[in-house]
């Protein structure tokens, strides 16, 4: 019996998809964490033994906030990771063929202490930490904070890991930035104009 493409569609557009569907994901840097995981949970361990960071995915808070915008290639960033290893292990353990062309204008962080940095034009700080840990983002805050900078003006973040999507963003809209890791679980951020 034929099937009705417009039912079909109308199945997919509603947000609901048969369960074998979400097993055909394909796996690639731009991949989001919560996707990944959803399709294929049984990578949750393997994450966390590649990178302790990703333990932090065992808090559904967390996994739900975070995992949604985060991509494997950022998460390779904060697990210190490279993309093109990371992608593959992941992509071997789902039955997938290993990637060989990855995009190579990735974004670098700047972990060396830049010339521009003075801790006396910081004029924020904001510990993000808190409002992770119970599943809140704090992108707009941030976002918002970066765009009434002066030009001479810094805005520190604190995190409990590296806030990769958010430094993305920042980077994307023309925003210099410092990254200060003081230990695994506290990372300051500095933005620029």
């Amino acid at each position: 019996m034929p099937v009705n493409l417009r039912e079909k569609d109308a199945f997919y557009h509603m947000g609901k998809r048969p369960k074998n569907r979400m097993d055909k994901l394909i796996i690639t840097p731009k991949t989001k964490i919560s996707d990944l995981l959803d399709a294929y949970p049984q990578l949750e361990d393997l994450l966390i033994s590649l990178a302790p960071p990703f333990a932090k995915l065992r808090n559904p808070l967390l996994r739900k906030t975070i995992g949604r915008v985060t991509s494997i290639s950022q998460a390779a960033a904060v697990g210190g990771l490279k993309v093109e290893e990371l992608v593959n292990v992941l992509r071997k353990e789902t039955g997938q063929s290993e990637l060989s062309d990855f995009d190579q204008t990735q974004t670098a962080y700047i972990s060396q202490k830049p010339s521009w940095f003075n801790k006396r034009k910081v004029v924020e700080t904001m510990d993000v930490r808190d409002m992770l840990h119970e599943g809140e983002q704090p992108v707009h805050m941030v976002l918002s904070a970066l765009k009434k900078l002066d030009k001479k003006e810094i805005l520190e973040i604190i995190a409990p890991f590296l806030p990769a999507p958010l430094l993305d963003k920042a980077i994307g809209l023309g925003y210099k930035h410092w990254i200060h890791e003081i230990s695994e679980e506290e990372i300051h951020v500095y933005f620029k104009k």
